[in-house]
């Protein structure tokens, strides 16, 4: 794209933004090193208390740091290691709280402020910016709060929590310049919260890092995999509540005796305990320990058909965002997803099939239906999802239609 004079400065800030260089490459990190590397100053700032990233120990509050020409600041704050626990929604408020004592002085004023959920909070702070720098302000979300505590989660609407969350959602979309979704069909999310339209972008989070290096072997990821030559259904990622395995659990104990089939699945949770019992005395699944980001290409690539799921909620009805189904068809393999919400991504690319969630049946029947298919069949319908998402998520093209975007904001020509 052209060099837009208008926009030099953006700042993006997000609690778990973190940067490969910690273990987990974030969509506000890709997007902030692709700005950088187009002649944008950028600051990302973020914060040491993510479960899936590891930042290293430091005795300040703020610490700063150059990656590239990317800018980093990270704030130490209340460290936590389960997703689902009080000292993690304790850390968004102490992020919140270090944000309003940075020493903005040494960064450069901002012509746009991004900043990408969680934390929800966030939006606060971002308002407050927008009224002192008279910049444009961009609310991106990752993930719909507090929708998913009500509705993942069972937390009551009356939680003080939730309500509290349900203002400031609602005051971000109000206040917000754009609203940015990772969710195809977060439009009709914003407009059911304000009662009326407001233009939504979509910008997916796009294609990790990871796939842009060599895959890199493992001996034990091998040891993970049978040797008689059976179709490996896999999945890779958390093993708890909200990842609705209980129906997969089931399937897998159902096709016990069926001998064209082994599962794989690889990752750590608060139900992993439960379904490693439940699975004792069935010799057709492995289940191993959550393995680094660097290898998830490499054992995804040793499977034949790849596996999520969802639970069925009204969450989905404005479309997903995961990484996993991003991973999954840049692995080239066929995808069975127990998902209801709003279609997008497998249907588009014909690399897979979407089924009812809570489905035991479904995913039997699925399972049967791509481990009998000829196997160059089978190869053909993963690849095609691998040339989908290079065409249309590829971390370029996602950024460079974000940047675009942003360039026609702070020049008005909309």
């Amino acid at each position: 794209m052209q060099k837009n004079t208008a926009l030099k400065t953006v700042w993006i800030i997000s609690k778990y933004g973190s940067p490969k260089e910690y273990g987990l490459s974030s969509k506000p990190y890709r997007t902030a090193k692709f700005f950088s590397e187009h002649g944008i100053n950028t600051y990302l700032i973020t914060s040491d208390s993510n479960h899936l990233a590891d930042y290293p120990s430091s005795n300040q509050t703020y610490n700063t740091e150059k990656l590239g020409k990317l800018q980093h600041i990270w704030i130490r704050t209340l460290r936590y290691k389960k997703s689902a626990s009080y000292k993690r929604i304790l850390s968004w408020f102490a992020f919140e709280w270090h944000l309003y004592f940075l020493d903005r002085r040494r960064l450069e004023r901002p012509d746009v402020v991004i900043i990408s959920s969680l934390s929800l909070l966030t939006i606060l702070y971002g308002v407050f910016l927008k009224r002192l720098y008279g910049c444009k302000l961009v609310f991106e979300v990752r993930d719909i709060y507090p929708l998913t505590l009500t509705e993942e989660l069972g937390i009551s609407a009356c939680n003080p929590l939730v309500l509290l969350l349900k203002f400031v959602e609602k005051l971000g979309y109000r206040r917000a310049d754009l609203i940015v979704g990772t969710m195809p069909n977060l439009r009709s999310h914003v407009q059911k919260v304000l009662g009326y339209t407001k233009d939504v972008f979509f910008s997916p989070l796009g294609v990790r890092e990871i796939w842009t290096n060599p895959i890199k072997p493992s001996e034990e990821i091998d040891k993970l995999f049978p040797s008689n030559g059976r179709v490996v259904v896999g999945y890779a990622g958390s093993i708890g509540r909200t990842n609705a395995l209980d129906r997969f659990v089931e399937a897998i104990k159902e096709l016990k005796d069926y001998p064209c089939v082994h599962f794989v699945l690889v990752g750590d949770g608060d139900k992993k305990e439960k379904y490693v019992e439940d699975l004792q005395g069935c010799p057709n699944v492995t289940i191993g320990p959550r393995i680094e980001e660097q290898y998830v290409p490499y054992f995804l690539s040793k499977c034949d058909i790849l596996y999520l799921s969802t639970h069925n909620s009204v969450v989905w009805e404005y479309g997903q965002s995961m990484n996993k189904l991003v991973d999954y068809m840049m692995a080239g393999k066929p995808v069975i997803a127990s998902y209801g919400g709003y279609p997008s991504m497998l249907n588009e690319a014909e690399s897979g099939v979407f089924i009812p969630p809570n489905s035991t049946n479904a995913i039997i029947d699925a399972i049967r239906f791509y481990v009998e298919m000829d196997v160059n069949e089978r190869n053909m319908i993963g690849l095609k999802g691998r040339h989908w998402i290079v065409d249309n998520y590829s971390n370029d093209v996602v950024c460079n239609r974000y940047l675009e975007r942003l360039c026609a904001l702070v020049t008005d020509k909309q």
